[in-house]
């Protein structure tokens, strides 16, 4: 009986899977043509770190602004000139030609990103009434952005053979045109009366932006300018100022862009972490193995592609245990388990990584197992612990947390092995001090999930 249902809202599901697909293929598919790009760029290795990380940090950044946005103007409008804004920047790659310029290409796109993902989970609940049926469409569209996650470092390993790197960001196009002509003709405008009209909190959105950037630029400029410079701790402390000026603007504003006390709620901060530590691990463990079966190893992009296979399987596979394990053992242990299995594939990685490939392929895939199962159940968990009529700005934090996770996962490896090779990444080739600098970079890593997999189990247990 409900299946004819979602297949009649297939133009609005078609379009909606479309920003998830670019959303996380934009976060994988150009791992593995960074060695491709630093050579033709003459990028040196915190350049890659920002090639990779520009889009990240802006999403990120823009995110709970644009969610902000969205629900004065209107989602659907906000969604679809954001979905022109990807399609403009992604053509933009066909005319770089300095590392720069693809930096800043990446950061149009992460505008774009920002753009669309705040209300595409609030635009798929409006598709139904039945809550059966909005996790079904919910489940679909998430699937679908996992698919492209998985396969984006494979996919983008094998285009190479054959096309140049800047193929990889023009699929981008036909994404965005699928998802813009799904959402012009499956959903219908948003109503006037269903927008808020509370002004923007502007100081609290430019405070959170600015917050998040400089947390991410201080370790670029350790690497730069050293520890006996005075610009990274500049940095780090005007992260640390902005933060806390952001705190006190939240708690003083009338309608504050974000309200701390929802985040505060047990069962919202420990799905927030839990997320965290996913995008952490992910982001983190896929930019190290794809430079790793590179530089360390000797493979070929289309080798390190296909070595990339472990982590598609599982994800692709894994949503299949997902309703059977929450079942069996309940939201909150399948918390704890997935959370669990995510921080011991970094511990695998990080102790065994350097003794072959077969130590990596199962790091990455009890990191895709405890991803797929912790992004659907953190997520669920957020939604649990607010009130009915604030889930938009919870969807928006949970991907907020994933995206900062993101960008702080590659630019934690990434400095780590700028610190270990200056200069030309291509130097560490065969390099035994690269296999040493991507020991320490996993350790960083493990340390940091743990950590936050840590707080959360500990939040989950007091909601």
């Amino acid at each position: 009986m409900r299946t004819p249902v979602l297949a009649e809202k297939w133009p609005a599901l078609a379009g909606l899977s479309a920003v998830f697909l670019f959303e996380m293929l934009d976060n994988s598919i150009l791992n593995v043509a960074l060695p491709t790009i630093g050579r033709e760029l003459a990028a040196s290795t915190t350049t890659l770190q920002w090639i990779t990380g520009a889009y990240s940090v802006v999403f990120g950044g823009l995110m709970l602004a644009f969610g902000a946005l969205s629900d004065r103007i209107g989602r659907r409008k906000i969604m679809l000139t954001g979905l022109v804004l990807l399609g403009v920047a992604s053509q933009a790659t066909m005319v770089v030609t300095a590392a720069w310029q693809l930096i800043a290409v990446r950061a149009l796109m992460g505008v774009a990103a920002a753009m669309t993902t705040p209300g595409s989970l609030a635009l798929a609940f409006r598709l139904f009434d039945e809550d059966v049926l909005r996790v079904r469409a919910t489940t679909l569209i998430s699937t679908v952005g996992l698919i492209g996650l998985a396969v984006g470092p494979t996919a983008g390993g094998l285009a190479l053979t054959v096309a140049p790197w800047q193929a990889l960001l023009l699929v981008n196009v036909p994404v965005a045109a699928l998802a813009f002509l799904g959402i012009r003709t499956g959903i219908p405008a948003d109503d006037p009366a269903d927008l808020h009209r509370e002004p923007i909190d502007v100081a609290g959105a430019v405070l959170g932006t600015a917050t998040i950037v400089l947390a991410l630029l201080a370790p670029t400029f350790f690497v730069e300018a050293g520890t006996s410079s005075a610009l990274p701790w500049g940095a780090a402390a005007a992260a640390l100022v902005a933060g806390a000026c952001f705190v006190v603007r939240e708690k003083a504003a009338r309608h504050p862009l974000l309200d701390l006390a929802l985040v505060a709620r047990p069962l919202v901060s420990s799905g927030l972490a839990l997320k965290a530590a996913a995008g952490l691990a992910t982001a983190g463990l896929s930019y190290l193995v794809t430079l790793h079966l590179q530089f360390g190893l000797g493979w070929a992009p289309a080798e390190a592609a296909l070595g990339m296979l472990p982590q598609v399987v599982v994800l692709i596979a894994g949503g299949a245990v997902i309703s059977p394990l929450i079942t069996r053992v309940g939201l909150t242990k399948a918390a704890w388990l997935s959370a669990a299995a995510v921080v011991c594939g970094l511990a695998v990685y990080t102790v065994f990584g350097g003794l072959g490939y077969a130590w990596i392929a199962v790091a990455l895939a009890l990191v895709a197992a405890g991803m797929r199962v912790v992004g659907v159940v953190a997520g669920t968990n957020v939604m649990r612990g607010l009130p009915a009529n604030r889930t938009t700005i919870g969807a928006a934090l949970v991907d907020t947390a994933g995206e900062v996770t993101t960008g702080i996962g590659i630019a934690s490896s990434g400095t780590i092995l700028a610190l270990a090779f200056p200069g030309a990444l291509t130097a560490a080739l065969h390099s035994a001090d690269f296999l040493t600098a991507t020991t320490y970079a996993g350790l960083a890593l493990t340390v940091l999930s743990a950590a936050l997999v840590g707080f959360g189990i500990l939040r989950s247990r007091n909601a």
